[in-house]
């Protein structure tokens, strides 16, 4: 709530543009503004402040902004690479998104709401909306015996789903901390990423479930084992049978696959290789794995040879400026040694969803093959 009431006295105070600047004919103030050299213009009109920085996913460090006449804070920088980045300013201490931008990335927890930056090239990104056939995403409610209650989940299905027989195999992808379940569909992108590795013919259709990874919402404080624990129960013992009740789907293994991002990483690791009755292809995306993998996996991999014969792929990938750099070089190393076959795909990146549109739009060709 102190939080709350801080952001509102700061736009109350340092924001809002006076009058003098937003009278009849006066131009509003335009943030940020994306010129044609992929250059970048950034503004926010805090007449009060004293100072103001801005920290961005495009640049290391924080830059400062130069305050105008009429009491206009602002910078220009790049040019940059073409991508989505995530920003926000700093006015006299406090941090807050740009109030000129609708585009911000929000969270599931009280945490920090950054605002999007995109950089369009004149070719489109491989996370663009193209003109191809498109799928569908659908918000659906379950009944969740794990927790008790109803909880929601986003659907992709593929081009033409209403229009085939054909029975699909389903991706289950998991989004990270602060996440939900549309994060993969708002941040990731990963409707249009699917679309168009499909119309490429570099991807077999399939159905992609993306649950909400916390059993209980973040703020209530539950534990972090009951959290796990009932997760895992939700998706194994009510999500997977809901999506094979009301979707055209394979029901067996083979054709079900578990992937994750951060906190979602490593629960796509630790359900996918304890549960290979269930799944076939796993993948962790800059994975929250434990320092002590060792020890966490040590009854996961005493048997290799019946991970190496049953799953199909074991993938994991991060950025060598990742936080999480390290335990996952680890943990991939600590596989190799105990005899099991994955592959270990180190970019360079941040935690960020730069690097996770760009694992999932290599990793979904993997799962299964475009003739499937």
């Amino acid at each position: 709530m102190r939080r709350s009431v801080l952001l509102v006295v700061v736009l109350g105070l340092a924001i809002v543009e006076p009058v003098s600047t937003q009278g009849p004919g006066a131009a509003a103030v335009r943030s940020p503004e994306v010129r044609p050299d992929r250059s970048v213009t950034f503004r926010i009109a805090a007449p009060k402040a004293s100072e103001v920085k801005l920290t961005c996913e495009c640049f290391s460090g924080e830059k400062p902004l130069v305050k105008d006449e009429k009491g206009v804070w602002s910078v220009t920088l790049g040019p940059f690479e073409p991508d989505i980045y995530e920003y926000e300013f700093n006015v006299d201490g406090v941090t807050i998104p740009d109030p000129r931008n609708e585009k911000v990335k929000t969270n599931s927890r009280p945490s920090q709401i950054s605002s999007l930056l995109d950089i369009p090239t004149s070719v489109p990104m491989f996370y663009d909306v193209k003109p191809v056939n498109h799928g569908s995403v659908e918000v659906r409610w379950y009944p969740s015996r794990a927790v008790n209650g109803t909880r929601r989940l986003h659907v992709y299905t593929p081009p033409n789903y209403d229009k085939s027989s054909t029975r699909l195999p389903v991706l289950y992808l998991l989004h990270g901390a602060d996440g939900d379940d549309s994060s993969w569909t708002l941040f990731g992108r990963a409707p249009a990423i699917l679309d168009n590795l499909m119309a490429e013919r570099k991807m077999a259709p399939m159905l992609v479930v993306m649950p909400f990874g916390y059993a209980y919402p973040p703020v209530q404080g539950v534990a972090g084992d009951k959290q796990r624990a009932d997760f895992e129960k939700d998706l194994t013992d009510d999500i997977i049978p809901f999506i094979q009740s009301n979707y055209r789907v394979h029901a067996d293994r083979e054709h079900r696959a578990i992937v994750g991002l951060s906190m979602g990483g490593g629960q796509a690791l630790n359900i996918g290789l304890r549960r290979l009755d269930l799944f076939s292809r796993v993948a962790g995306f800059s994975a929250a794995v434990p320092r002590n993998a060792s020890t966490t996996f040590k009854d996961v991999v005493a048997d290799a040879k019946k991970i190496n014969s049953s799953l199909k792929l074991l993938w994991l990938g991060c950025g060598s400026e990742d936080g999480l750099f390290t335990p996952n070089k680890e943990f991939s190393d600590f596989l190799t040694t105990s005899g099991v076959t994955h592959t270990w795909s180190p970019s360079t990146g941040a935690h960020t969803w730069i690097n996770w549109r760009k694992y999932l739009q290599e990793v979904a060709p993997k799962l299964w093959s475009a003739t499937t």
